[in-house]
């Protein structure tokens, strides 16, 4: 056997096993700076208790003034513990990551013989050659894991971050409506005790009376529908900040949405963020190098195994003199009943499909892009025409109703269906910018690269409808 001292062994692993490592911190702060308008310098996992409670501590001041929606942006990311859940374990993804770019510890093996007064005592350190000779790969491979989980790490922030939008879109529109539905139901309320009245005068029939009475019970029943989407939108919020009940008590919302933009952006803006700087598609390239590294790592282990080992045995015989042999053992896995033809095939057709997927993707991304921006540009326009005629024009219509009313050329009646016209129109006008703001928060999660269905609907009144007179 060739003389070796296996001594020398573990320092030459030493040096070939420099390996990539993970920092959850660095990769938070990659995120901040490279998403600031999303995370706003406050994404991190807090592992220690003390962090934990500045963080928690930096809520409960936050909390204390009406939430805009860049605040409940902080407050998600400073409190939501289920936010803190996908940070822990985007770290045990990485660290697994790393740790796949690392080699096999060496196998240690202690033998001790007696036989006729003769004691052998054989020591072998053994490695895996094929895994020190596909160390450089293995890094490689590890690389391209961990550029795969930042980036799947950063369209789940985003996706963390547009639903807290558009969650408090919903919430402060919710609040809104409400305050709208009481009015419509104080004006049926009226209109119906009128009509019960005038019943009994003489003045009204029994199916105008009937009408009166039935968009009553209409706008009760609305207004039941808006108490439970004020607190089940609430409530969504109050889940994704990570309040607790306490918290929840403290959580004050603004009495209405923000105004409209000036002008929206426009779509020359955002032609170039088709295929430019997409995650979705970074994410799919980085999918196919990993694939593709994997594959290459595999493609030797698939045919056989070899296993390098040092030994040094020392025999002692009767009369206590000792003999040391020191040498080389190969082991190879013979590829006779398996020669890995399958292995190849699966490793090839994944890397067929990762390609595939790819090419999915950047076709798909101008698609998705030009969905989101019709919506968002569509919203706009119909949220501005609300707010530009429409409103005015019911209201010109009310203060002239007023007047015929004082004139004494219209009914009670007539003026509380006006009313009622005119809280209806600022009814869809609430949800006309809700909904603009929810496409606001999906364009801007698009340009990034992460699709979402579109909210779009139909604006329409949440009331009910205008009752016969």
């Amino acid at each position: 056997m060739s003389h070796i001292h296996y001594r020398y062994l573990a320092p030459a692993l030493l040096v070939l096993a420099g390996c990539a490592s993970f920092d959850i911190d660095q990769s938070t702060q990659k995120i901040n700076q490279q998403y600031p308008a999303y995370t706003q310098g406050k994404l991190a996992l807090a592992s220690k208790p003390a962090q934990q409670k500045d963080m928690r501590d930096q809520a409960a001041v936050l909390l204390k003034a009406p939430l805009t929606q860049d605040v409940a942006v902080q407050i998600a990311l400073l409190n939501s513990s289920a936010l803190q859940a996908m940070l822990a374990q985007h770290q045990a993804a990485g660290a697994m990551a790393a740790q796949s770019g690392r080699i096999a510890n060496p196998l240690f093996s202690f033998e001790r013989n007696r036989q006729s007064g003769e004691l052998e005592i054989g020591r072998l350190l053994s490695v895996g050659l094929l895994d020190l000779l596909s160390l450089p790969q293995r890094q490689s491979m590890a690389q391209h894991s961990l550029a795969q989980a930042q980036t799947q790490l950063s369209l789940d922030v985003i996706d963390r971050v547009s639903e807290v939008r558009v969650a408090w879109v919903k919430a402060v529109a919710a609040q809104q409506s409400l305050e709208y539905a009481r009015q419509v139901g104080e004006a049926a309320d009226a209109s119906a005790i009128l009509a019960e009245r005038m019943l009994k005068a003489g003045n009204f029939n029994n199916l105008q009376a009937a009408r009166q009475q039935a968009f009553k019970a209409d706008a009760v029943a609305q207004l039941s529908f808006a108490l439970h989407n004020r607190l089940s939108t609430r409530e969504e919020l109050v889940r994704l900040l990570g309040l607790d009940d306490e918290q929840e008590k403290a959580l004050k919302l603004p009495e209405h949405l923000p105004d409209l933009p000036t002008t929206p952006v426009a779509a020359d803006a955002i032609g170039p963020h088709a295929t430019k700087n997409r995650l979705d598609i970074q994410l799919a390239k980085q999918e196919l190098d990993t694939v593709a590294a994997r594959q290459g790592l595999s493609l030797f282990s698939s045919f056989t195994d070899i296993e390098l080992g040092i030994r040094r045995d020392t025999n002692f015989d009767a009369a206590g003199h000792s003999d040391i042999k020191r040498g080389v053992e190969v082991s190879l896995r013979l590829p006779l009943f398996d020669w890995g033809d399958a292995q190849r095939t699966a490793m090839n057709a994944n890397t067929l499909a990762a390609s595939y997927r790819l090419q999915t993707t950047m076709n798909n991304a101008g698609s998705h892009l030009r969905v989101s921006y019709s919506a968002y540009r569509s919203m706009y326009d119909i949220a501005r025409q609300y707010r530009d005629e429409i409103l005015p024009l019911r209201k010109r219509i009310s203060v002239e109703n007023q007047l015929r009313y004082n004139g004494m050329f219209i009914s009670v009646f007539e003026l509380l269906a006006d009313s009622r016209e005119q809280i209806n129109s600022v009814l869809a006008a609430i949800s006309a910018e809700q909904q603009f703001w929810m496409a606001d928060a999906a364009l801007q999660a698009e340009l990034l690269g992460r699709p979402s269905a579109s909210n779009l609907n139909p604006v329409k009144s949440t009331a009910p409808a205008e009752a016969a007179h």
